[in-house]
């Protein structure tokens, strides 16, 4: 999906469309970057992951707008009800692309080109955003022709045009080919797909381990990596929340504050997207920026906010031994299923304590909506004002499953969108 967070942003602020746009956090905060920019302001200079002063500089008229992960989410599962009408073998890379294997549709609904173009008017005409799509017998070439021509556009690389389509570009156009691999592969006049297909899989090894292995295959089309089935696994695999403090933390209570207000945040995300986590994980950073990630598995997969903040402060205390005050904390849910999925019951839990949880939660929630976040609070934050005002949603993030998560199989006309 083009500029995917942009893009929805202006479906809901008309007002704003023929200026630049850019989703992000506040920039009157000690923090924020540049989550994601429209055309206009990727022109003007603006960059994913950019401080927002620094968009500001290059672009002095761009607009920000805080986060709405929810909304982003709920295109992407409207998205994949269209793609879900030509396959079930769909795989999400994140919450704004997938790759869809329509090999057992093409009798009844046409080869990949034609499947391609019907989902790019349908994405168009029912949920008002453009789509860029490449389609190739594999997911490596189907990846890359998603990206060779944006927004709103389709790519066809088979078997007849890849070494003249595909060879000539430049190598870091490559999925999992960075600034430090590209280095790498420069210095060793490797500078083109062309070139990295013609070079020898065991220099690339000896250079670059396994992956240049994997770099060598895909460079020569021969990518067997399967498109997973539908609902093997949530679209993205956490959802976390961090935020910069608004004062260094000195103390355990200090720490139990923050940790409270995001993992409410988290949770309430969870239950909203009916995601459950099985894995809590905390990060920290001191005054100085050392910074550490602990994780640990959970009993049960939970969206309950006390489970995922107690889970985190035992983390917390295990893990840390206050050299220095604290800066910036972050809580995340990872290892993400279906909320109602079955699980199996644990005979060491109180089930009806953990329901009892579940409904209160659950009531915060709808309270929330209606009447504001501040309308109902834990007890916890009277205890310092400054730190319970912290926005907990600010800094939402998601994380997309990687590649190299799926296993192998090969024979599949394959979509990238």
């Amino acid at each position: 999906m083009n500029s995917c967070y942009a893009s929805i942003e202006l479906l809901h602020h008309p007002e704003l469309r023929g200026k630049p746009l850019a989703v992000g956090g506040d920039p009157e905060a000690r923090h924020g970057i540049v989550l994601a920019k429209d055309q206009l302001a990727k022109k003007a200079g603006v960059q994913t992951g950019m401080a927002l002063w620094q968009a500001k500089q290059v672009c002095p008229n761009i607009t920000f707008l805080p986060p709405r992960m929810d909304l982003y989410l709920r295109f992407s599962k409207l998205a994949h009800e269209i793609y879900g009408e030509y396959t079930d073998q769909q795989e999400a890379f994140g919450i704004d692309e997938s790759w869809l294997d329509v090999t057992g549709s093409c009798s009844c609904k046409g080869d990949g080109l034609t499947i391609a173009k019907e989902i790019s008017n349908r994405v168009k005409y029912e949920l008002g955003i453009t789509v860029s799509i490449g389609v190739s017998w594999n997911k490596i070439f189907a990846k890359l022709g998603s990206d060779y021509k944006k927004p709103d556009a389709i790519t066809v690389f088979n078997r007849d045009n890849y070494k003249e389509l595909v060879w000539p570009l430049p190598v870091q156009d490559f999925l999992y080919v960075g600034n430090a691999t590209q280095k790498k592969l420069n210095n060793y006049g490797i500078r083109t797909i062309g070139d990295l297909a013609g070079a020898s899989p065991d220099f690339l090894k000896g250079r670059l381990g396994k992956m240049g292995l994997v770099l060598s295959i895909f460079a020569n089309g021969e990518d067997q990596t399967p498109v997973s089935a539908e609902n093997f696994h949530a679209p993205v695999k956490s959802i976390g929340n961090s935020t910069t403090t608004p004062r260094d933390l000195v103390s355990d209570e200090d720490v139990s504050i923050i940790v409270y207000l995001l993992a409410e945040s988290v949770s309430a995300r969870l239950r909203e997207n009916n995601f459950a986590g099985t894995v809590v994980e905390i990060s920290v950073r001191d005054n100085e920026l050392y910074s550490f990630t602990k994780q640990r598995k959970l009993p049960m997969a939970t969206d309950i906010t006390a489970e995922i903040a107690d889970a985190a402060m035992q983390l917390f205390k295990e893990s840390y031994r206050w050299q220095k005050p604290i800066r910036s904390v972050g809580v995340r849910a990872t290892g993400l299923v279906d909320a109602l999925s079955p699980v199996q019951m644990n005979l060491f839990v109180d089930n009806e304590y953990r329901e009892r949880l579940q409904k209160m939660d659950q009531a915060v929630d709808d309270i929330r909506r209606r009447f504001g976040f501040y309308s109902i609070q834990r007890g916890l934050m009277f205890c310092d004002k400054k730190l319970s005002a912290v926005n907990a949603k600010e800094d939402h993030t998601v994380h997309p499953h990687g590649y190299m998560e799926q296993g192998n199989r090969t024979g599949v006309e394959g979509l990238a969108i």
